[in-house]
């Protein structure tokens, strides 16, 4: 079982991550977005599938 210490420290990495991919999404502009298939307002929705599955 996990530390309480570690545990906190995994989601504290998880969720800096998850800020990280959520702006450079959100970043894109919008034809690059589209290029990609994805719309900037999914930011949010992508980064959390990516980093929490």
């Amino acid at each position: 079982m996990k530390t309480l210490f570690a545990a906190y420290r995994d989601y504290a990495a998880k969720r800096a991550l998850y800020v990280r991919t959520r702006n450079e999404i959100a970043n894109l502009s919008r034809a690059e977005a589209l290029d990609l298939g994805i719309y900037p307002e999914d930011a949010a929705k992508i980064a959390r599938q990516a980093v929490w599955g």
